[in-house]
């Protein structure tokens, strides 16, 4: 979509299956789900994953204006077959974090999350990876899933503009024709409270009829948009942005050529025809 700046991909594992949503990320935290993707295989096959390597990762999508776009920050959630996880990961470039925040180095970066019941922040903390005794370096990204889940639940209850002139609320989520499935998956789950220790506490509570596969790819996607710098972009990085995808950049106008007459009628002067200007943008997180 136009508004749709930059791409996060966000990857849920299962035993026969992994599957993944493409989300497009714009300003005032806009999104628009691109596509849901359900690669079906065993997830201990190394094929498996080269399918979500070759037909989402390396993928390049069209932009509405006829750019091609890449997924900036794909999350893989590594609570299922831990060790798969990280051999997929560590087999893609990974990002470099400044001083001054997450920021990814390479166009598309593979990063290891695992969720949390803690509800202090979106994300929590970046750990060492355990693979395989050996610590190499792999990070997994400690995220906090009640955080994600409130804050997608209260985007889906946004009115809308009767007025399609007027701008969409922050936060609002647009999404193609998707099955029933889809939604009831991604409103699988309710945050109820119950006592722990005689204290009420908070908890999300998954339908037991519904599988929950989309909440999780969402709740993976935000988190890559987290990662990539959704919540600090400043209004520089936002034009950043549209530059690299000629977004808002008006062409000029080419001249027509004047000919041989036109050139008579001007009593022989000199007719200078403006060149056609090539517009290349840099990308601001390359």
């Amino acid at each position: 979509p136009l508004g749709g700046l930059f791409l996060t991909a966000g990857v849920d594992v299962q035993k026969d299956r992994i599957e993944c949503e493409i989300v497009a990320w714009g300003r005032n935290k806009e999104s628009w789900s691109v596509d849901y993707i359900v690669i079906g295989g065993d997830t201990a096959r190394s094929e498996t994953w080269d399918r979500l390597d070759k037909e989402v990762l390396q993928k390049d999508w069209v932009h509405a204006n006829g750019n091609t776009m890449p997924i900036r920050v794909m999350a893989v959630d590594s609570g299922y077959a831990t060790q798969d996880v990280y051999s997929f990961v560590r087999k893609h470039p990974q990002a470099i974090w400044g001083a001054s925040g997450a920021r990814a180095s390479t166009p598309r970066t593979v990063v290891a999350i695992k969720g949390q019941e803690r509800e202090t922040s979106l994300i929590l903390s970046v750990s060492k990876a355990d693979a395989g005794g050996k610590r190499r370096g792999l990070r997994v990204w400690n995220v906090s899933g009640p955080v994600a889940k409130m804050e997608l639940y209260r985007w889906l209850k946004l009115e809308w503009p009767t007025d399609r002139t007027l701008p969409f609320p922050h936060g609002s989520c647009h999404f193609p024709e998707y099955g029933e499935e889809y939604f009831k998956q991604l409103t699988a789950e309710r945050r109820i409270t119950k006592m722990h220790k005689g204290y009420p506490k908070a908890v999300w509570e998954k339908d037991p009829t519904r599988n929950n596969e989309a909440l999780d790819c969402r709740v993976y996607a935000r988190a890559a948009a987290g990662i990539f710098g959704l919540d600090k972009i400043t209004e520089q990085k936002w034009k950043q942005l549209e530059e690299s995808l000629g977004v808002g950049i008006e062409k000029e106008p080419i001249a027509e050529e004047t000919s041989v007459e036109e050139k008579t009628v001007t009593e022989n002067k000199k007719v200078i025809i403006p060149k056609r200007k090539s517009i290349k943008a840099k990308d601001p997180y390359l």
